[in-house]
């Protein structure tokens, strides 16, 4: 019987959009597992509608190994203002995912979609005194192991967003453009500046468009 190493797939979701939390998913299978999940249809995340995103996710969750870190946008925001850099708060984030994952059993490497310097999420993972073999790739979710891990990461964020504008009353859009920065002039107008602490990004330049309409 051939050898099937065990991969755990890691993948962010939330880093580019100004309002709602960074969410970090890792997600544990074998290579002889792969078959399945794509016949099952996993893939990029990106490349799926969120309503089949939440589907595969109830899927992916009821029959494999994984964990997911939340920052939600007030533990976000005290992060990073001690951190000061995406990509060293990605590190941290990947690495407590992986440091989870590998608690409900072992696995013979790491693959995570590529975020920055390969060496930060070496230190992260060092720190935690994880020794196991990493690939950082760019465009990782061709690989199963990572597009499951999106899927997960992005339907724990739909979540995410759901819940908190349920709690203010007001739908928070995705991502970062033009229709953002309206929305959050609009909340600031509803419910005043502090709100953003608790919903957004505050790094993000959003941020100054909706403290300022003229800011460009």
């Amino acid at each position: 019987m051939s050898f099937s190493p065990t991969i755990i797939g890691v993948d962010e979701s939330g880093k580019g959009d100004f309002f709602g939390p960074l969410v970090i998913a890792a997600f544990s299978a074998g290579d002889d597992q792969v078959k399945k999940l794509i016949e099952a249809g996993i893939k990029d995340g990106k490349k799926l509608t969120n309503n089949r995103i939440q589907l595969l996710d109830e899927y992916l969750r009821q029959n494999f190994p994984f964990a997911v870190v939340v920052y939600m946008p007030e533990d976000y925001n005290r992060i990073y203002e001690k951190i000061k850099n995406l990509n060293k708060f990605l590190a941290e984030g990947h690495a407590s995912a992986i440091a989870d994952i590998l608690q409900q059993g072992s696995a013979d490497k790491v693959v995570s979609d590529k975020f920055g310097k390969t060496e930060l999420l070496e230190l992260a993972l060092a720190k935690r005194k994880i020794d196991i073999d990493l690939d950082q790739i760019v465009r990782g979710e061709a690989i199963t192991q990572v597009a499951a891990a999106s899927i997960i990461a992005r339907a724990e964020y739909l979540n995410q967003m759901k819940r908190l504008s349920d709690d203010i009353g007001f739908e928070l859009p995705r991502g970062a453009a033009a229709q953002v920065d309206t929305a959050g002039q609009k909340l600031v107008e509803i419910a005043g500046v502090e709100i953003l602490k608790k919903v957004a990004k505050l790094h993000f330049k959003n941020y100054l468009r909706v403290m300022n309409p003229r800011f460009i």
